[in-house]
């Protein structure tokens, strides 16, 4: 594994891949994305600041919790450009979203404590759904699924 040494303080994509974890193309993407930014050499090849890594790292977990791109993308728009990003900083901006995961967490107890009678369901309009459909309030709507699991 390549160590990032005090004096590099750039890498290049291959480094920044190995040392991340997450292959060259999707750091391409992430750039693509505007999630991370590259600079260019002469040459034409990617050099990365070793503060990427953080954004890598903080983009992962982000997506593991299902955080949608475009989210990801707002909130490290939030992230000083002119420093390193400091740990109260990562703590300022992992509370933008803190309503949203109490609501996922929230609908994922529903589901669990409701699964039982959601297994096979396939239909949002059954008047037993007492997760998403309680007292079958969306038959009213007509035949077939009207929305998705939301609080």
């Amino acid at each position: 594994m390549t160590r990032l040494t005090p004096d590099s303080r750039e890498v290049t994509v291959g480094e920044l891949a190995e040392r991340s974890g997450v292959a060259a193309s999707a750091l391409r993407f992430y750039e693509r994305e505007g999630l991370i930014t590259s600079r260019r050499t002469s040459g034409n090849q990617r050099r990365y600041s070793r503060e990427t890594l953080r954004r890598i790292a903080f983009i992962r977990t982000s997506q593991r919790l299902g955080l949608p791109l475009a989210t990801i993308r707002e909130v490290l728009g939030l992230l000083p450009d002119d420093r390193t990003p400091t740990r109260e900083d990562w703590a300022r901006i992992s509370e933008c979203w803190r309503a949203d995961l109490d609501s996922r967490i929230r609908t994922l107890q529903r589901l669990r404590d409701n699964l039982t009678d959601c297994i096979g369901c396939g239909c949002l309009s059954l008047d037993r759904c007492a997760l998403s459909n309680p007292y079958d309030e969306l038959a009213s709507h007509g035949p077939g699924p009207r929305r998705l699991i939301e609080d």
